[in-house]
């Protein structure tokens, strides 16, 4: 069979038995396609030499350790289904070494930086509850334009019952993210502005109701709307996107005396390898503060 059916096959195996999500098929797809062609489309049949060279091309191309180490995950993975199912009686990946990817610490939004970002927010309802979410949910960017109506805290009247929203994450898996007062009330004021006829018809149960094809705002546009808050905020741009201020939660979470694994379970991260990220920014704090305030420092 050709590359393109057994690759097919692949990604309807990930996505029917392990829920892989749209955005993994779609890397996962790309990363094998790049393999193929490098292959001369017999990856299927390809020697460890071949996939080792292929491998260096990645480094040589410029790709960052990150994504060169993703790339060959996605291609473990594709033979280790290709022996499974009998297509080959060996696995070349097992000797082939990648790079460890280095986690960049990340460049969080101090407190102050978040209070001016939520100040531009002015009477938007609508920017002001995606502001809040993002920040005082830790909501990925796909997390949050997805959300519907029905994974929302249940309410009696104009009263919230309940404080937590279900969010269905990577692998489809499913968290409760508790909310605070500041995104409760803006929240509330959101859905008053939502329930307008003309928003509701667009998509009756998605939170940010959109008439793009998917029914609902999309990341892109989410980034551009925080740019555009950045600069009246008076902040680099560049550094307000909706990670940013996923990192700013945890960030100021631990700052604030939570356990790294409650917030490893709020972010819903899988590996708390990924969280411990955020204790980078917490030791340098610390490592400022001994180089300035102990006695023997100067």
């Amino acid at each position: 069979m050709s590359d393109k059916t057994r690759i097919g096959a692949f990604l309807e195996m990930m996505s029917a038995e392990r829920g892989a999500s749209p955005n993994t098929l779609d890397a996962y797809g790309r990363d094998l396609l790049d393999a193929s062609q490098f292959c001369n489309g017999r990856l299927t049949k390809a020697k460890p030499s071949e996939l080792g060279a292929w491998v260096s091309d990645l480094a040589e191309r410029g790709l960052a350790p990150a994504s060169q180490a993703r790339k060959l995950s996605a291609l473990r993975r594709f033979f280790r289904f290709l022996f499974e199912e009998g297509d080959r009686k060996d696995d070349p990946t097992s000797r082939l070494d990648g790079p460890s990817p280095a986690r960049e610490i990340p460049d969080v939004l101090s407190r102050e930086e978040m209070k001016a970002l939520i100040a531009a927010c002015g009477n938007d309802p609508r920017l002001k509850c995606l502001v809040e979410l993002l920040y005082g949910a830790g909501l990925r960017a796909s997390e949050l334009v997805s959300l519907t109506l029905g994974s929302l805290p249940r309410r009696k009247g104009a009263r919230w019952v309940t404080s937590d929203i279900i969010i269905r994450g990577k692998g489809g898996k499913e968290r409760l993210c508790p909310l605070g007062r500041p995104a409760l009330a803006a929240l509330s004021d959101w859905l008053e502005e939502r329930t307008d006829p003309d928003v509701k018809t667009r998509a009756e149960d998605l939170v940010f109701p959109s008439r793009g094809a998917s029914g609902h705002l999309t990341r892109r546009r989410l980034g551009q709307l925080l740019e555009g808050l950045a600069a009246e905020a008076c902040l680099d741009p560049a550094r307000v996107h909706p990670h940013a201020l996923r990192h700013a939660y945890a960030t100021h979470l631990l700052q604030g005396g939570a356990d790294l694994r409650a917030v490893q379970m709020l972010l819903g991260h899988a590996d708390i390898a990924t969280t411990q990220i955020y204790t980078h920014v917490l030791t340098d704090e610390l490592q400022e503060l001994l180089e300035t305030a102990h006695p023997l420092s100067g």
